[in-house]
């Protein structure tokens, strides 16, 4: 246990741990004051949402500090990349189909009907192309990790096979590439969406794997730059943790001065928002990745760290809502 916790980077238990507090203290808020939509409340949810990029930035800069490392290795054979896959699938597909049959149970005892193409949650197509059904709604994010991890290792994977000497320089090239090909998706979503509602832009635009996706690959920038260029991240970490928050509350100030809403600016949600809210979310991590060692919060860090992904499972589908019904029927 101390040499698997030696290994652990103390900033990056404090970001996830960060971020799945943000997450549930928003889920909170729709059980406590579900009729309610005040200025604080709609802060609180807006941070909710946060988290969970925050959770995507996170989520690109380890599995694509991993494929830099089995670059670095020289693993890069389709059998590496199925090692790859495998020890991530170890990791999130077990909790994931045990959480799925266990809302399905929970279904079936209140006497609720199934969804419809409940198969389309096996393989995470649920909310590939359409709005996340209202069943399980915290596997939405889940579907967008887990096409990231499987269409840009595999074209990486892919160009290894083709360019044999340009290793180095292909997970930037090609990570670049991707993001600006998925670009296309949203200006077509822009074009075609009409929008009436911010929950309508939410869970047709914002929970949807095709638009969403980058934002994992906004993590393997990162780490890609950070590696690349450590010494200048480390002298201006302090420089860049204001930059991130100056443009996190400039950005939210706007929306709020200005009344920005997707049903009337869908360009600034399609295009600007959720690019400005990773970007200052990435802007954070050179501060924390080298954050200094508590040792009173370690062990509360640690502990919220490693059952983070447990947490955000249950605790708004099987927990939140179970007590929601549970008080309206009584």
């Amino acid at each position: 246990m101390t040499l698997i916790r030696s290994k652990r980077v103390y900033g990056i238990d404090v970001i996830r741990s960060i971020a799945i507090s943000l997450v549930v203290i928003s889920h909170c808020t729709y059980l406590l004051y579900a009729d309610h939509n005040t200025f604080i409340l709609s802060f609180i949810r807006t941070l909710g949402a946060v988290g969970v990029d925050l959770f995507f930035v996170l989520s690109g800069y380890l599995i694509g500090g991993l494929l830099i490392k089995n670059i670095e290795e020289g693993k890069t054979s389709f059998s590496d990349l199925v090692t790859f896959w495998k020890r991530r699938w170890l990791r999130t597909l077990p909790n994931y189909f045990l959480v799925l049959a266990l809302n399905i149970v929970l279904l079936l005892i209140l006497g609720d009907a199934l969804p419809k193409n409940l198969w389309l949650y096996i393989p995470f197509l649920q909310n590939f192309i359409n709005p996340h059904p209202n069943f399980f709604t915290e596997a939405w994010s889940l579907s967008i990790e887990e096409y990231a991890y499987l269409i840009l290792p595999f074209l990486l994977y892919l160009s290894f096979f083709m360019f044999k000497k340009q290793h180095k320089q292909l997970f930037l090239k090609l990570t670049l590439v991707l993001i600006v090909a998925l670009f296309a998706f949203k200006i077509s979503y822009y074009f075609n969406a009409n929008v009436t509602s911010y929950k309508e832009w939410s869970s047709g635009f914002r929970k949807v794997v095709l638009y969403r996706i980058d934002a994992i690959y906004f993590g393997f920038l990162l780490v890609y730059f950070i590696k690349k260029y450590e010494t200048f991240f480390m002298q201006k970490k302090k420089l860049f943790s204001a930059i991130a928050l100056f443009v996190f509350g400039a950005t939210h100030l706007l929306i709020y001065y200005f009344g920005l809403y997707p049903q009337t600016h869908l360009w600034f949600y399609v295009f600007l928002y959720i690019p400005l809210v990773l970007l200052s979310c990435a802007m954070l991590f050179p501060y924390f990745i080298n954050l200094k060692q508590n040792r009173i919060l370690e062990n509360v860090f640690y502990f919220i760290s490693t059952r983070s992904y447990a947490i955000y499972l249950v605790n708004y589908s099987l927990i939140l809502l179970s007590i929601q019904r549970y008080y309206k029927e009584d």
